[in-house]
């Protein structure tokens, strides 16, 4: 905190002055141990790469510690180890070559934050986002013809909704398999399952329009793309709480109908 923002640890009563003078003297120390060790330039290196990398193991700051200093001890042990059995590998480029290696394996494979598992969430959260969208367009012209169970060809959906023709034949076919979708030769069609879920993503989408539009005082026609972003992250216990903060309102801002389950 004081190294990245000094006004607000001043302001939540840390004493910075005691705190600098800690952080000055461990960096001190480190670095005069280290260069021993492993030379002025990887010194740098073994100061963030076992902090980084123990980063993305943890969200609690003492087990950050804890875990950075674990790093490093292993580092060294296993970068000593190999001068050792190898004399002409020097100690120092191995120990920041064994830390450095834990740091990139940490960015790819760490979960929750690695990159590997982030990029699996996101290409999941799309895929959601995609079928969810699907749901809900089928729902939208449903209201607007008062059929609700009619089959969908594809020009159909894309002339209503640009979706690219090789996302939305994915996207189809899914919820096809998870029996949210009829397929026939006239086109694609709700089943019961399909329709409620896609009511359900509609009436989240209306609802927080109209959250925005009553207590952010975001005009009508500025919603939409937040909405339509928000309404596939609302969980039940939200929903509930938007639905009795507006009570249990009938029209959104746009003065479409907020459908609720009979």
């Amino acid at each position: 905190m004081i190294a990245f923002d000094v006004n607000f640890a001043h302001s939540i009563g840390f004493p910075v002055r005691a705190l600098e003078l800690v952080l000055t003297t461990l960096t001190v120390l480190a670095v005069v141990t280290g260069i021993q060790a492993i030379g002025v330039v990887l010194m740098a290196a073994m100061l963030i790469s076992p902090a980084a990398a123990a980063r993305f193991w943890t969200d609690k700051l003492k087990v950050m510690i804890w875990l950075a200093a674990a790093l490093g001890a292993f580092s060294g042990l296993v970068g000593a180890y190999i001068s050792y059995v190898a004399p002409g590998m020097p100690t120092g480029p191995w120990i920041v070559m064994v830390i450095s290696i834990i740091a990139v394996l940490s960015f790819f494979f760490a979960p929750r934050k690695g990159i590997l598992f982030r990029t699996i969430t996101q290409r999941k959260f799309q895929k959601q986002m995609l079928e969810e969208n699907i749901l809900k367009l089928f729902y939208q012209l449903g209201e607007t013809e008062d059929s609700y169970y009619q089959p969908r060809t594809m020009e159909e959906i894309i002339s209503r909704r640009p979706f690219q023709r090789s996302k939305l034949r994915h996207g189809l076919r899914n919820l096809y398999k998870q029996g949210f979708l009829e397929m026939s030769s006239n086109g694609w069609a709700y089943t019961q399952a399909g329709k409620t879920k896609g009511q359900r993503v509609t009436k989240l989408h209306r609802l927080w329009e109209l959250y925005l539009t009553e207590y952010l005082r975001i005009a009508p026609d500025h919603v939409h793309e937040d909405a339509e972003t928000i309404e596939h992250i609302i969980t039940p216990e939200l929903e509930r709480r938007l639905e009795e903060q507006l009570k249990y309102p009938e029209m959104d801002p746009h003065h479409s109908q907020i459908p609720y389950r009979k």
